[in-house]
């Protein structure tokens, strides 16, 4: 009897190459939005979760869809309204006459990637749902703690504050998103490109996985042995230091944010094909891991992402 070769994880250099084609696949459907797609791949790949604000019919939910379809997982969307209920998002149990018990069916948050859509137009109640999960990978139901699936990543969308029918996140909730992007409307050209393409539900449907779930667990682990020297480490702690002392923000970032800054500084490296970070790579991720965990005062005639963009200039590269 023949005896079978043993099963072995692929080399680290073909993950590298099958997630650089990933980024590809997804640039070529979220067209001319190569920034935001590489700082949610970030987001992803530095296990933290994506908060997307933006109008309507800009992307938001495309760039969700592409993401889940090239990385292979289970996905489900969950339709974020006014109605919607904990136990809609959670699950349920019900008493089953057969097994003459209750069985618990699980809620769309057992999926590896979740879209939250349009999360800002459901109740505090509802939004708080996510808590747990976000936070711990768990959800408890009736006092029984679940695991959910991993990778476990959220992609929420909001629609901006302004509009009606909206229940703004409170701070808890925002800082369990790593990064906001927003992607804005595309260049005309693009936009052109957009107008005569294929549509974009068709081309979903034809795209397939390069990248699989245990890939991403394994791109885990590789950012994460990103080499971080002590001058990058004194930039984010002088980075940390300036939110906190400066009069045009209301609160500074706290240590946890600082964390997940350093996390996500190493996945872009990553993503650019390095091994070591630099301060470019805290530049490019800092806007997004700032804008919505932090507030100017009321007021004051200045925007968040204003200040973001004067702190930046500020503090001294190392």
């Amino acid at each position: 009897m023949t005896e079978l070769p043993l099963q072995t994880q692929p080399p680290t250099h073909d993950r590298h190459d099958r997630l650089k084609d990933a980024v590809n696949t997804v640039n070529s459907i979220v067209m001319g939005k190569e920034q935001q797609v590489k700082l949610a791949f970030s987001c992803l790949l530095a296990g933290g979760h994506l908060l997307i604000e933006d109008l309507p019919g800009v992307g938001k939910t495309t760039l969700a869809h592409a993401l889940a379809a090239v990385i292979g997982v289970r996905y489900q969307r969950i339709q974020f309204t006014s109605d919607l209920l904990p136990a809609d998002i959670l699950g349920v149990s019900i008493y089953s006459r057969d097994q003459e018990k209750f069985e618990f069916h699980p809620g769309p948050i057992f999926s590896q990637l979740v879209l939250a859509d349009e999360i800002n137009r459901a109740t505090p109640k509802s939004q708080s749902a996510l808590l747990e999960a976000m936070a711990e990978g768990q959800v408890t139901i009736e006092g029984e703690t679940h695991t959910l699936p991993k990778p476990f990543f959220v992609i929420a969308t909001q629609n901006p504050l302004d509009l009606g029918g909206t229940f703004p996140l409170p701070d808890s909730q925002l800082d369990r998103f790593l990064l906001s992007i927003s992607l804005g409307f595309p260049e005309p050209e693009v936009e052109r490109e957009l107008l005569t393409a294929r549509d974009r539900v068709l081309v979903l449907q034809d795209t397939r996985a390069i990248i699989s779930p245990d890939d991403v667990l394994l791109l885990n682990q590789d950012c994460s042995k990103v080499h971080v020297s002590q001058a990058l480490l004194d930039y984010v702690q002088a980075l940390l230091a300036g939110t906190r002392n400066s009069r045009w923000f209301e609160t500074g970032l706290s240590p946890r944010a600082g964390i997940a800054m350093l996390q996500c500084s190493k996945a872009f490296a990553f993503l650019e094909g390095r091994d070591f970070a630099i301060p470019e790579d805290v530049k490019a991720i800092f806007p997004g891991l700032a804008r919505h965990r932090m507030s100017v005062p009321h007021g004051m005639e200045t925007t968040v992402n204003d200040q973001i963009a004067d702190l930046l200039n500020q503090v001294a590269i190392p």
